[in-house]
């Protein structure tokens, strides 16, 4: 049997195939459409991994059960924990569920970079108005840069499903002048 096997493989291989141009067509043609995407691809995603690297301001984003903290990386010993305040501590006026002890606040049309993780489960920082949403995920740094180019209080919350107590995680980030 072993014999029969490898005189069939010589006698095949010696004999002309008919239809060997189609076949190299058709595995040819595929091959430059996947390459003649790939290139814009690649060089768009070389691009935005330069936008990221020119911010004027560093903010590590840590989402934990269940609240953020905020870290400024570019200025020593600044970091906080922005928990939801509760409703006695609410003032008048004050989003009830949205409003935080500790308010991010960052200026207006700066652009500002935002490295965020999480400590535990997965998270999503998320601020619906502005159109962000990035997930936080143990062990993996994602990062944003954005300019705030309106004045204004902006309020989000974790979008990923955490824990049990998963919509008591409020984001309220604040843009301020100079």
């Amino acid at each position: 049997m072993f014999v029969y096997l490898l005189l069939s493989c010589f006698y095949f291989k010696s004999k002309k195939v008919e239809y060997q141009f189609g076949e190299l067509l058709c595995s040819v043609f595929p091959t430059l459409i996947l390459v003649m995407q790939m290139v814009p691809s690649l060089s768009l995603l070389y691009y935005y991994g330069l936008m990221n690297l020119d911010s004027s301001l560093t903010i590590k984003v840590t989402g934990h059960q269940w609240y953020w903290s905020y870290e400024f990386s570019d200025v020593p010993g600044l970091e906080f924990d922005s928990y939801m305040k509760s409703l006695d501590q609410l003032e008048l006026g004050e989003p009830r569920l949205l409003e935080v002890d500790n308010r991010c606040v960052v200026p207006c049309d700066v652009n500002v970079r935002f490295c965020i993780t999480s400590g535990d489960v997965i998270h999503s920082w998320a601020l619906p108005s502005m159109s962000i949403k990035l997930d936080a995920m143990s062990g993996i740094l994602s990062t944003l840069s954005y300019s705030f180019p309106v004045i204004g209080v902006f309020y989000g919350q974790c979008s990923e499903i955490c824990g049990a107590n998963h919509s008591f995680m409020p984001i309220a980030l604040e843009v301020t002048l100079l």
